[in-house]
């Protein structure tokens, strides 16, 4: 059976109460819910993790190697300033997605360059906590197409 380690960067334990207005009203553990039904639907195994520190996340990773099939990660504010991310992605070898909950490229333009989408097998934004399900699905594509 497959696996997916779903990694969320900084502040994304405050979602449902953060800034409403750009990442909706859905919880972190609302998100894990709906990705745990999903990935039961899909006939995945699905593990989280959400760590407000750039080297856990690092460390998270490198964890994940061996153990995950792949990841989808939200990295927060660290997607636009993180080389450590990036590197750590391409060091353990396993597809991401990365993942947004807005459309970054709508929003301010500092948010507009990622680090993280030259070393990922895509990108999915701006659809809410919707694009969890949305980058699972993708992750499993990709993982069926290249097996």
């Amino acid at each position: 059976m497959r696996s997916i380690l779903i990694l969320n960067g900084p502040n994304l334990n405050l979602l449902g109460t953060r800034q409403p207005e750009v990442y909706g009203s859905t919880t972190l553990a609302d998100v894990e819910e709906m990705c745990r039904t999903f990935a039961q639907a899909i006939g995945v195994k699905v593990a989280f993790d959400q760590s407000n520190h750039e080297g856990d996340l690092v460390d998270a990773l490198h964890a994940a190697r061996g153990v995950h099939d792949g990841v989808v990660l939200n990295a927060g504010g660290y997607t636009h300033t993180s080389v450590a991310l990036m590197d750590a992605i391409s060091s353990v070898g396993l597809p991401t997605v990365e993942l947004h909950l807005s459309n970054i490229h709508a929003r301010e333009p500092f948010r507009h360059k990622s680090f993280i989408a030259p070393v990922a097998i895509g990108q999915i934004c701006g659809f809410g906590a919707r694009g969890y399900t949305l980058a699972m699905d993708a992750l499993i594509s990709h993982l069926e197409k290249t097996a």
